[in-house]
Formats: structure tokens, sequence, C-alpha cells
């Protein structure tokens, strides 16, 4: 309060007095929205009248559509809380910090399969989109710098992955002006698979993105098959393409739950890998990593050595300050959890997913699009000529009860295919899902009624 009223003098008396009921005041009759109101308020009141602007929010936990970490333990909140103000890029005023980053590259690279996880070369990020475009970086820098070696140009790079893909790649490619190649779906074949590489590389081919787990129906790409087609296309051309494999949610799965999947640096094709410590890394976003299978695979032009606040450290990243409480939340849940918590969880998720899939196909009007057997999400859709209503209204007709569910049409040459998908995170309990499964089948029997034909409607059946 001291530095309250130096900075506001007398009038700071009245501000602390204003009553902190967040209904009455003059304040609440207009909050501020585009420029600063005229005088200070109380925190508690501008507390209060921020708070009761988010009721209009949805409930995170029912947000059956994020990846996002919803829930953490009160002592993860409270480490977030009490570190808020350290900042992760000043080392040398926070060298403990900076310490805990650096096990958690070491703990995921070995996670990972990295040759050398005890000295690994990675980095934490704002989340997984970062971390992608740095590895995106990283393979363009050093597809450059192989064709310049060679006396070849190299002013047309393209990346080869699947139309399934995340929108940060698409933002890689404009921003870094690669060619994007976009391996479209099929019906029945929704991601990348092996023989579909061939054809899409090329010598300006800075490299092959593989993801663990679509956002579109939580399936994992087959990593190791598109590896060793990249080894056949080397056979013949002579191109060594390497691989970038995206786990924005499957980093924080497989290794858990699939240990005998080969997808991550046991693969020698495999370079970079990034993932989300904040959707089943089970952290709070936003915070993600991206490691290098070792240091010769990350250019070294692309670190910057900055004299900044009292040493001299090395720094690759798309922006600069940010605050160092994610990567100690992460620390901490590595350390809660260890690898047989995270197990657990993960298991939990991935039942949970496959019970809820299985119950939903039993519903008559549904059929699966997958079951939530690899990440546990899963993708549904209404089977053909079932009623004259849409996954869209089904969508809406769920979140008047507060549940919120996708729905979505698949990319280029599957656009009739218009999913729903739920994602099972940590929390989520078989008491919630049976709820979301009564709320789901009151919905469905609702639009049946609803769409009938005119003769068959019954008005007394509409009640709700």
């Amino acid at each position: 309060m001291a530095l309250h009223k130096q900075v506001c003098g007398e009038r700071a008396e009245e501000v602390v007095s204003i009553p902190s009921s967040g209904l009455w005041s003059e304040a609440a009759q207009g909050l501020p929205r585009n420029r600063l109101g005229d005088v200070p308020l109380s925190a508690d009141e501008a507390y209060q009248l921020v708070s009761d602007q988010l009721m209009l929010d949805g409930n995170a936990r029912l947000n059956l559509a994020t990846f996002v970490t919803t829930w953490m333990d009160p002592q993860a909140r409270q480490l977030m809380a009490d570190t808020f103000d350290k900042n992760m890029i000043d080392k040398d005023e926070y060298p403990q910090t900076a310490e805990l980053e650096r096990r958690c590259v070491n703990i995921i690279a070995h996670l990972w399969n990295a040759p050398d996880a005890g000295d690994a070369t990675g980095c934490s990020t704002t989340g997984s989109s970062e971390a992608a475009m740095l590895g995106g970086m990283a393979l363009k820098w050093r597809w450059r710098a192989r064709r310049r070696a060679a006396g070849k140009p190299a002013d047309k790079p393209n990346l080869v992955m699947g139309i399934n893909v995340q929108v940060c790649w698409d933002k890689f490619c404009r921003y870094w002006e690669v060619e994007p190649r976009l391996v479209p779906m099929a019906p029945g074949r929704y991601h990348l698979t092996a023989d579909q590489i061939a054809e899409y590389c090329d010598e300006n081919t800075i490299g092959v993105v593989a993801i663990l787990g679509s956002t579109f129906d939580g399936s994992y790409e087959p990593v190791q098959e598109i590896c060793a087609a990249l080894d056949d296309v080397q056979a013949q051309t002579g191109l060594d393409i390497p691989v970038h494999v995206d786990g924005a949610s499957g980093g924080f799965i497989a290794p858990f739950l699939d240990p005998d999947l080969v997808w991550d640096f046991r693969l020698d094709r495999v370079q970079s890998i990034n993932a989300s410590g904040h959707k089943f890394g089970l952290v709070y976003p936003g915070v993600g990593w991206v490691a290098w299978r070792d240091a010769e695979a990350l250019p070294e032009e692309l670190v910057f050595k900055v004299n900044y606040l009292g040493g001299e450290m090395p720094t690759f990243a798309l922006n600069f300050s940010r605050p160092g409480a994610q990567v100690c939340a992460q620390y901490y849940m590595f350390v809660r959890l260890g690898f047989e918590g995270y197990r657990c969880i993960q298991q939990s998720c991935r039942d949970m997913a496959t019970y809820l899939s299985g119950r939903i196909a039993a519903m008559g009007p549904f059929e699966l699009i997958t079951d939530g057997g690899e990440l546990p999400v899963f993708a549904f859709k209404l089977k053909d000529g079932v009623g004259d209503y849409t996954a869209f209204d089904v969508s809406l007709g769920i979140r008047k009860w507060g549940w919120l569910v996708p729905a979505y049409t698949f990319p280029k040459d599957c656009e009739d295919v218009v999913a729903l998908r739920i994602v099972v995170r940590n929390g989520f309990s078989r008491d919630m899902a049976d709820l979301l499964l009564a709320d789901l089948e009151r919905a469905t029997q609702y639009l049946t009624k609803l769409t009938a034909p005119l003769p068959e409607r019954d008005a007394a059946s509409f009640a709700h």
C-alpha cells in the first residue's frame, strides 16, 4: 500500500476506502473497455469486476475440445504463483530456474531415447508451436548449408507433411518462405503414410514432418515406416532427408504407454522432436519442449550468445522474456509423478477414452473414426441416414449442459467427413464420462424427434 500511496498521494485514501462489492460502485456501472478509467480502484473491487466478466467463459474442465491441461495440484498452482516473477531469459540472475530447465530437457531427451540424454541439446518454449518452428528452422539451415557446400541453389526449399498438420506448420512455411508440400487425405486414410512419401520429396526437401497424434482424430502417423520409406528414397536417389517428429501430444503418451513403438531418436533419420508440456506433459499453459538428436543437428548460427544482465548466455527462441513458472511446474510434475505416475495417469486417460468411444459407438446414431487407443482422443461421426440433423447440431445440443465438444469438417478431399472429437485429459473422471454420455444421448433423442416428419411429432415429447 505504501507504493500505492506514493503514486497516488492523498487520492490513495479514497481508493482504499472504495467498497469491494463489485455491484454498485461507479466503476461497476461502466467498466473501461477502450480507454483507461479516470480513477484507480481497490484491488478487491478490480478483482471482482474482472472475475464477473469471466463468468461468461465456458468451464475449462468441461472443454473436451482442448488438448491443454485444465487441472493441476494446488501445490503446483502455488509453485507457479511463486515463480511467475522469474524471467526465464535471465539465466544469470535465476540460475536455479535455468538448472531446472536443463534437467527437464535431459529428462525429456531420455524419454525420447536421445543418444546423449545426459547432456541433451534442447530448450523450453512457450508451446509446441514455437518448438516446431525451431525444429523447422534447424532443418532449413542444415539443408541450405548442404546445398551451398555442394555449389547448388538454395532458394526453393520445401517441407513434406500430411494435410492434417497443425496450423503452426503452415505458419512456419509462410514465415520462413518454405513451400509446404501437403500430402492429401483420402477416404479412410486421414494422415500421412509411408507409401505417399517418395513422390513428394526431391533435392529441395528440407525434411518430412511426422505427427505422433493427429489433432483431427488422435491417430499416430507411422514414423518408423516413414523413415524406412525415406531410406528407400536415399538408396534410389542419394537424397538424405531428415525427419522431424511433431509429438505435441504423443511425445508425452508413447514413452509411457507404447514403449515398443519405435518413433523417436532410436530412428537415425529422426533429427528433432517437439512436444507440449502443457498438453499431456500435464502443466498449465504455456510451455513446450524441443530436443535435437545431438548438438550437430542444431546449427550453431541459430544460437545467439547474448551478453545480458551480468553474463553471456546462449539462446534459441522466437521471443525473449517469459515467466519461469511453467518450467518450474514441469519439473514439479516430473518430481511429483515419476515414470510410474505418468504411466498411470496416461493409461487412465486412454482407458477412459476407449470406454467413452465404445459407449458412443453402441448408442446407434454414431460410428467411430478412431477409438482413443493411441492418443486418449477419438473422433466420431453420424452414420449416413441418421435423422435430419448434423454433427454441428449435436455439438450445439450438448453445449446447453456446458460440454464443449467440437464439430468440424476434414480437409480437402475428405470435406464430406463431419466429425466430433473428444479429448480425455487428466482429471476427467468416470462420473463425468457417464454424465457426458447421458447428455449426448438426450441431445440426440431430442434432435431425432425435432427433425422427424410432422405427423410423427408430438409436442409433449419436446419437453426437455
